[in-house]
């Protein structure tokens, strides 16, 4: 690395390190690499990185003005061969263009596939672009470069057990996450990943016996301790216990401030709202928190739980104004930024069908939902976050009476996840409809039997 004095490189490698942890020191370390060495170039690229990865549009404009700062008084001729390839990735997605910074990421990786700070980022592009495939391959392709004696060869089996499990890998997502926690027990994207297979796999009940025997490790000191609390509340939620759900939410997830964590709120009470839950003065609160946050579009995935707020607030104006909004803005022609064509691919149907949900418009959400069901990763998340879009269209679905899409989407869920109790209650709803008495008592029978035996 050139420019850095041997001060600056040690605040860039805690930094590095403190960013594997998700942990908030992170900023403090990269910060203090620039203040030893205000010119260092990978400390700027850290830094940028670190802005432009939120999803938050205001740390996106300070790490642009920062960079770009940067850039003016750079000679990038003098620059290392790794160094300009990692600043024309910081380039592009300065310009919105997160698929070529993705593409220039892992161009490195694949020349450096020990350079954690490639890998970190691309993991996490990857994940804002819903590629479950690079999720798998980018970290799959540098994992023989790693040894056991790797003080961070942990984290990079935990973002492998990730892109394993987005890929449907979930026996060997379980046995790499479980072996990236065992070398680190506070690498919380490791025990996150375990906590998606288990989801993904529907054995709630085991999801909830490992994060309870973990929790001092995942529960606080990161900046993704909510997330995993949200995890924790959807493991809840399959057993049906809706009050320890809402005593965590006001516990923990009321408190969120930046867009993961207003998301993650936002996805929990929908939940509960598609059963019929209502959470005013909860969703009152969250909704108040979105505006400054989507006044600009910058990342679609954003505006979907932004709407899915101002809805449950009973705020359809709002909605509506999100929505004509990001109508006028995939109108214009955005040249190479990905979330022009993630808003005008994913988001705007998606935000549609939210809104018509709230009027009760539950034959418009169908029209909306089901021609997108099989590319809503287009616009970004996981799995199990984007499940709130299939469950909005599946309960659409039983409440306008379209009995021939919800037992297709029933059936679909049933053969994937089998003890899941959800998935039994949908059918005895749709048993209900169709007049089968009996039916509908079997499967409830299922439901409850699954939820005592995971919390026995």
């Amino acid at each position: 690395m050139t420019g850095a004095s041997a001060a600056a490189v040690r605040h860039y490698d805690r930094a590095i390190d403190e960013l594997l942890h998700f942990r908030a020191e992170v900023d403090a370390e990269a910060n203090a690499a620039l203040a030893e060495s205000p010119d260092f170039p990978m400390g700027h690229v850290l830094s940028a990185y670190l802005g432009l990865l939120t999803t938050e549009a205001e740390d996106a404009r300070t790490a642009r003005a920062r960079f770009g700062a940067f850039l003016r008084r750079t000679d990038g001729a003098a620059l290392l061969p790794r160094e300009r390839a990692h600043v024309a990735a910081v380039r592009a997605l300065l310009g919105g263009d997160f698929l070529t910074c993705g593409t220039l990421l892992a161009r490195i990786t694949a020349e450096h596939p020990r350079d954690a700070l490639a890998l970190a980022a691309g993991h996490q592009i990857d994940f804002f672009t819903g590629d479950a495939r690079m999720l798998r391959d980018r970290v799959g392709g540098a994992l023989t470069a790693w040894h056991d004696d790797d003080p961070h060869f942990g984290h990079v089996l935990g973002m492998y057990a990730f892109g394993l499990e987005e890929a449907g890998h979930y026996d060997r997502s379980e046995e790499v996450g479980l072996r990236a926690v065992e070398l680190n027990p506070r690498d919380v994207w490791g025990i996150h990943a375990v906590v998606h297979t288990y989801e993904m796999q529907g054995r709630f009940g085991d999801g909830l016996r490992y994060l309870d025997a973990r929790t001092p490790h995942w529960s606080s000191g990161t900046f993704f301790n909510v997330h995993t609390w949200w995890h924790y509340c959807l493991y809840a939620l399959e057993t049906g216990d809706v009050p320890r759900v809402l005593a965590i939410y006001d516990a923990v997830l009321a408190a969120g401030q930046g867009c993961m964590e207003l998301l993650d709120a936002a996805a929990l009470l929908w939940r509960l709202h598609l059963e019929g839950s209502e959470q005013h003065e909860r969703w009152r609160a969250l909704a108040d928190a979105w505006p400054e946050r989507v006044a600009e579009p910058f990342y679609a995935f954003n505006d979907m739980h932004a709407v899915m707020s101002y809805v449950g607030a009973g705020r359809i104006g709002e909605a509506e104004k999100l929505v004509a909004g990001r109508e006028a803005y995939v109108a214009e022609p955005h040249p190479g930024v990905t979330n022009h064509d993630m808003t005008l691919r994913v988001g705007l149907p998606v935000c549609r069908a939210i809104v018509a949900f709230g009027r009760g418009d539950y034959e418009s959400v169908v029209e909306l939902l089901l021609p997108i069901r099989h590319r809503v990763n287009e616009f970004g998340g996981s799995h199990a976050q984007r499940d709130a879009v299939q469950r909005t269209l599946l309960e659409a679905a039983l409440r306008v009476g379209r009995a021939d899409v919800a037992r297709m989407l029933i059936s679909e869920r049933i053969g994937v996840r089998p003890c899941s109790p959800y998935n039994w209650l949908k059918q005895a709803a749709l048993a209900d409809a169709l007049g089968d008495g009996a039916a509908a008592a079997l499967a409830r029978a299922r439901a409850g039997e699954l939820a005592r035996a995971a919390t026995a």
